[in-house]
């Protein structure tokens, strides 16, 4: 890999994996805490735990046709805002209600086609499955840190 590759890939996966781990760092104790709040089912646990998950699965390919056409920064940067203010949402929520808008608000902001796209534009074809290696394994090691950090909280 070139240096522009490697600096390239570890720029988007700090990116990718900052926002991986704020994801994954309330997954050990959201529904613990949600069973505390008043008036809530196992079925508004499971919504607001799932939620996310829709909406990346909703968005995902339009999003990656959307890169496609106007470029992938673009796509990324509106995505991570889209995380952030469903991350504020969520964070800010005083009932379970505005928990599951703001994880649904963090689903719409799925940018890893967006990222992946990137990360396949900005190597070249030698080095692109270390590229792709190196985002994942930030993802994975994202998800293993908020596991262990997060049940802390």
């Amino acid at each position: 890999m070139t240096k522009m590759e490697i600096r390239s890939a570890l720029a988007l996966a700090l990116v990718v994996g900052l926002r991986m781990f704020g994801l994954f760092l309330v997954l050990p104790v959201l529904a613990l805490d949600l069973q505390r709040m008043p008036g809530v089912t196992p079925l508004l646990i499971g919504a607001a735990l799932g939620i996310y998950g829709v909406g990346h699965l909703l968005l995902q390919i339009p999003l990656g046709l959307l890169s496609d056409h106007i470029g992938r920064k673009p796509v990324i940067t509106l995505g991570l805002a889209l995380f952030a203010l469903g991350s504020l949402i969520a964070a800010l929520a005083h009932g379970v209600d505005g928990i599951i808008l703001g994880r649904a608000l963090q689903g719409t902001g799925a940018v890893t086609g967006a990222s992946q796209a990137l990360a396949a534009d900005l190597s070249g074809e030698h080095s692109r499955n270390a590229v792709m290696g190196i985002l994942g394994g930030t993802i994975g090691l994202a998800f293993l840190l908020a596991l262990l950090l997060g049940s802390t909280l």
